[in-house]
């Protein structure tokens, strides 16, 4: 998470608590021409496009006040949905014994996407249960993770 990234957490964070939500993640990136500022909100329920609203109406004028991002960018308030990219320690042990799957910079047995049970993590490594093995996976290798959703349960 980069340090844009936390501040705008920071600031936005009291206001989203205050209206019955929590900030999952915060993502500024660029795309083709464009910046986006993308705050992820969650409820432990269902987001509709009414919550996004409220929050978005709730945080622009402090963001633009605060004016941490210098040049034009686009705000997106949104459900990090039914698989959320994972970026924190803190969304990896609300994840513990759960399914994810970790995208790789560099091969691991001949495989760039592993998936498996999330069994344990540190400050360095994340431990899967792949079928019958563990396997261990530095976090430096780690160029996207996620969690699955069992989509069967629906």
């Amino acid at each position: 998470m980069t340090s844009l990234e936390t501040n705008v957490i920071k600031i936005v964070e009291p206001i989203i608590n205050n209206l019955g939500y929590e900030v999952y993640d915060v993502i500024y990136e660029k795309e083709g021409k464009d910046n986006y500022l993308r705050i992820f909100i969650d409820n432990g329920k269902q987001i509709t496009l009414e919550d996004c609203e409220k929050v978005n109406n709730a945080i622009t004028d402090i963001l633009d006040e605060k004016d941490l991002i210098k040049s034009q960018y686009f705000l997106e308030v949104s459900s990090p949905g039914l698989e959320r990219r994972i970026r924190t320690d803190k969304q990896l042990e609300i994840l513990k014994n759960e399914k994810i799957e970790i995208h790789l910079f560099k091969a691991i047995d001949k495989q760039k996407i592993i998936t498996g049970i999330l069994k344990n993590y540190d400050q360095e490594k994340i431990l899967l249960q792949v079928d019958e093995k563990e396997i261990s996976i530095d976090k430096t290798n780690i160029s996207k993770m996620k969690n699955v959703y069992n989509w069967e349960e629906i």
